[in-house]
């Protein structure tokens, strides 16, 4: 299946996107230098390059690093951390003067953004048609680029919904409610004896698509820079969340003791399971064993959590920095950074390209356009969580630590009342940014 141009462009109008950086404010960590090359010269053959990301979101990287040692003469040493605790290694890294030469990285960090480069070159380029609304800009310098768009959707057991004869809605223009999902997923696992009707990943992320469409505004940062007591919806949404971890609905073990959903929803003996598009990619190589499918979120509120996936850095390491830079610019030329959107199996940054994903299974090739379709449709809020790290990042401040996760599994163990999370999160979160 070919992604359409049409459909591609579709994805740089999204009005609600990060807008790009006003170069006026300015960060307490910065200091980067003028032309983002310092130490010259172009001499190293090797350099480093970080990310976090399952194997199968990242043999676009490692396939394109052998062409760009072959072209090039450097080679690109790979590094591949696990997600927890990615970002504290790079804390520790830049105290330790010690950072990679490039990456891929969930979020800026005002501990090492004056060590990066400006990619701008990159970023400008007319024929990589990279939407500038995505970009990071300082000083009229471009700090990162993202890899790919992320949005969090519902993934189904499609061989227990045929064998209980449950319809999945396919039309996010008609889809189903939570209650009306809910009733579904448990017609089902009753009639197959399947384990559980749900697993949701354990992210604050995650919770947030939750609190959205489930009508409640989240935990949104005011003119202030700090985050505001949330509205009544958003209390109700947590209280329902909680309800549904009761070992029969969804396992409390998810959320209170970081069993792994990925693996439960896989074991075959899981209705649903609620996560983003970036399973996609994986499930379509790993799953064998039954039938899988994307559907749409539930509502009432068409929204979900939309973020962008790794933000591609370079950052100024004496020799390694030219290098480093010339990497990152081989990346988004469109026809390598088809490539790794193609294998990768990314919702692209550029416009303009046509995308033939290498999946077998027409539940891939599905998925990407319903992730298309629901992220038109996502109510502008959906955005707001990747818009408050923006904003925060600009001042200087950034959340070390989302206490959500914590505090979450602290009300789902009946340690705490649903007022006491709120306030803890809000507390938590406004700890850190002063």
């Amino acid at each position: 299946m070919t992604t359409s141009v049409t459909a591609r462009r579709r994805l740089t109008r999204w009005r609600w996107l990060p807008v790009t950086v006003a170069a006026a404010l300015a960060l307490t960590a910065c200091g980067s230098s003028s032309d983002g090359d310092s130490g010259g010269g172009s001499g190293a053959k090797s350099i480093s390059f970080w990310l976090s990301a399952s194997k199968a979101q990242a043999q676009g990287y490692y396939d394109l690093a052998k062409e760009f040692e072959a072209k090039e003469g450097v080679k690109v040493e790979i590094v591949n951390i696990p997600t927890d605790g990615y970002q504290d290694k790079l804390r520790q890294a830049a105290q330790a003067n010690s950072l990679p030469d490039a990456a891929s990285v969930p979020s800026l960090d005002t501990i090492w953004i004056n060590q990066l480069q400006d990619i701008s070159a990159t970023a400008n380029a007319p024929a990589n048609k990279i939407n500038k609304d995505l970009l990071t800009v300082k000083d009229g310098k471009t700090l990162c680029i993202p890899s790919d768009l992320t949005a969090a959707g519902l993934f189904v057991n499609k061989s227990l919904f045929d064998k209980a004869k449950v319809k999945v809605p396919t039309d996010p223009n008609q889809t189903w409610t939570w209650d009306e999902f809910l009733a579904a997923a448990k017609k089902v696992r009753t009639a197959t004896g399947a384990k559980y009707d749900l697993v949701y990943d354990q992210s604050p992320a995650r919770i947030r698509a939750f609190i959205y469409n489930n009508g409640g505004k989240g935990f949104q940062l005011g003119a202030d820079n700090k985050f505001a007591t949330p509205d009544d919806a958003t209390v109700q949404a947590l209280s329902k969340f909680v309800s549904l971890n009761d070992d029969a609905v969804m396992p409390k073990s998810v959320w209170t003791s970081g069993a792994d959903p990925n693996a439960l929803f896989k074991s075959g003996q899981v209705v649903a399971y609620f996560s983003g598009v970036w399973q996609v990619a994986d499930f379509a190589d790993s799953i064998t064993s039954f039938d899988w499918a994307s559907a749409p979120t539930p509502g009432p509120v068409h929204a979900t959590d939309i973020n962008l996936g790794g933000k591609v850095v370079a950052f100024n390491n004496g020799d390694k920095a030219e290098p480093a830079k010339k990497w990152v610019d081989y990346i988004f030329q469109p026809a390598n950074y088809t490539k790794l959107a193609q294998v990768n199996g990314y919702l692209p940054v550029e416009s303009g390209l046509t995308l033939n994903y290498p999946f077998t299974k027409k539940a891939a090739l599905d998925a990407f356009q319903l992730y298309i379709k629901e992220i038109e449709l996502a109510d502008p809020i959906s955005s707001s969580g990747q818009q408050n790290g923006t904003k925060l990042l600009l001042a200087g401040k950034s959340i070390q630590t989302d206490p959500t996760k914590d505090e979450m599994a602290k009300l789902i163990n009946g340690q705490q009342d649903v007022k006491q999370t709120v306030d803890k999160i809000v507390s938590g979160l406004n700890q850190q940014v002063g």
